[in-house]
């Protein structure tokens, strides 16, 4: 048996153990809170952006939440001001919309909370200390350059753009045409917007199919709407005659190149510039300064196809 004094000074120590834990959790704590703002959760690519945000943020003692607003300027607002009600400490902002999005991110800076946004653009240089967002245009460049390779130089195609809001639409677009009007016997002979959405992209691409049933290919915009013009050549028993290519790399997307519906599509490494936003955020905090060179930073796409589909073991994370 254990004499008295000896189990006293364990109980000391037990009960200090106690103390200092609690004090560890409490100085977790008073890290404050990081507020996530994404577009929309029911897409895989930004369920992801908010996931990784959100565990980064968890993993270096912040408390994290995670809204979306749906390209709601209006809800992005109200999101904006709750974080500042509840005193966060940054927010990282995937915005609705480039230039309707301002509004919401001077009104965060003017109440001290410094803002790093993710995935799309704003149209207003130094009020975000940070975007960082996917090359956009080389991925849409390493998309196209595939797409010819297995459509051909001589093809009549079909494009489903993203939203217009977005600057990625227009870049991803503008990116697939300076490469695909190098060849002359390549023929755009319709083109919608899907907004970035499944059924809007099949509905869309049902329409075009129907003015123009002898296409031979479809370019996309994203993996969401891609995914919906498969549907709808499936449906209309067309799927093995024409060539979809997206953008994103999606887990259904890669699922979709495995089975052979899809050429490819393009990766574009959310999950490294969710979690170095996060990163940003935290050096800021701390120290007043991102230690970057520029506002923007740009993060390379790489391209899944047939060939390499079997690597790709998680899909939107290129550090594994």
């Amino acid at each position: 048996m254990l004499k008295k004094g000896k189990r006293l000074l364990i109980a000391g120590l037990a009960v200090g153990a106690m103390v200092l834990g609690g004090n560890a959790m409490a100085q977790e704590q008073q890290k404050g809170l990081i507020s996530i703002i994404v577009n929309d959760t029911s897409n895989p690519y930004w369920f992801t952006e908010g996931r990784i945000a959100r565990e980064t943020a968890e993993e270096m003692g912040y408390s994290a939440n995670v809204s979306a607003h749906k390209g709601d300027t209006n809800a992005e607002s109200r999101q904006v001001d709750t974080a500042i009600t509840n005193q966060a400490k940054a927010i990282i902002l995937d915005p609705a919309n480039a230039d309707g999005s301002v509004g919401a991110v001077k009104k965060a800076v003017n109440a001290g909370i410094p803002v790093f946004v993710v995935n799309a653009e704003i149209n207003q240089q130094g009020l975000a200390k940070a975007q960082l967002v996917s090359n956009n245009a080389q991925g849409a460049a390493l998309g196209a350059q595939q797409w010819i390779e297995v459509v051909g130089d001589s093809a009549r195609y079909v494009e489903l753009k993203g939203a217009p809001s977005d600057n990625n639409a227009a870049t991803r677009s503008n990116g697939y045409q300076t490469v695909l009007t190098q060849y002359p016997d390549l023929e755009l002979v319709a083109s919608d917007v899907g907004n970035w959405d499944r059924t809007q992209g099949y509905n869309k691409t049902q329409s075009m199919l129907q003015a123009n049933p002898d296409v031979q290919g479809v370019i996309s915009g994203n993996d969401e709407m891609a995914l919906g013009a498969i549907a709808a050549l499936r449906e209309s028993g067309r799927l093995s005659e024409v060539v979809v290519g997206g953008f994103d790399g999606s887990p259904d997307a890669v699922e979709a190149v495995k089975a052979g519906d899809m050429a490819y599509t393009v990766l574009q490494p959310v999950a490294i510039f969710s979690k170095r936003a996060v990163e940003l955020a935290d050096q800021f905090i701390r120290t007043g300064e991102t230690g970057m060179d520029s506002e923007k930073q740009l993060f390379d796409c790489m391209l899944i196809t047939q060939d390499n589909v079997d690597q790709v073991t998680s899909p939107f994370v290129l550090e594994q």
